[in-house]
């Protein structure tokens, strides 16, 4: 059963409001839900706006896509992306993208292959929210960014996860890749108390960029 969600933005003290609606569906897949990870990384999109502005955005493994909608409205020129298998999710994406009158470039992109899309792209900002979900993907993930971030001089790669991702992996997996953690905060930090009663978990938020004193990637 398919259900539309409406997450508000601004609003306070004079700040612009605008408000992303996004079609969800629960019961077909996970992609098609919109998760705490993804709450936390849309709000951060929007009091980072000034950054966003303008910018070249890509969002992978976007599923309801919130995070890229949101740098969309702000004038950022976004492609949202998902495992190229999964057909349904990113047909919900273009409704989304429809149904919110945003002129995003949807397609697939599975991590860990290599293809001309891959070498197209060059962001100046990666999206991704709770994509460090399942660890047997860790690697393609990372493998994937890396590339990304060092065709892409400047950019970073932005992402929320669940404490249950295992700092250490993830700590291992960016080292591999010559990639280091710029920033972190708690999640819930940037949240408006408002927003953040409705949410639930222990999400951190990181900014992830190439580490120039690593070498080469040892993949």
């Amino acid at each position: 059963m398919k259900t539309v969600s409406r997450h508000s933005f601004g609003g306070n003290h004079g700040e612009p409001e605008f408000s992303i609606s996004i079609i969800e569906n629960m019961k077909e897949d996970y992609g098609l839900y919109v998760w705490p990870c993804s709450v936390i990384l849309a709000e951060y999109v929007w009091q980072q706006r000034s950054r966003f502005a303008g910018t070249y955005v890509l969002e992978v493994g976007a599923g309801t896509a919130l995070p890229g909608l949101v740098a969309a409205k702000l004038g950022a020129n976004v492609t949202l992306t998902d495992d190229a298998i999964r057909t349904e999710v990113l047909d919900n994406m273009r409704q989304v993208c429809q149904l919110n009158r945003l002129n995003c470039q949807v397609f697939g992109l599975s991590w860990g292959v290599w293809d001309e899309t891959l070498f197209s792209l060059h962001p100046q900002f990666i999206l991704g929210a709770d994509v460090l979900y399942e660890a047997s993907a860790f690697d393609d993930l990372f493998a994937t960014v890396s590339y990304i971030l060092q065709n892409s001089p400047g950019s970073v790669f932005i992402t929320t996860y669940h404490n249950r991702s295992g700092h250490h992996l993830i700590a291992f997996l960016m080292e591999k890749w010559g990639l280091k953690c710029s920033k972190l905060l708690d999640g819930f930090s940037i949240m408006p108390s408002s927003k953040a009663s409705r949410i639930s978990g222990n999400i951190q938020l990181a900014e992830i960029v190439p580490n120039v004193d690593a070498g080469e990637p040892r993949g």
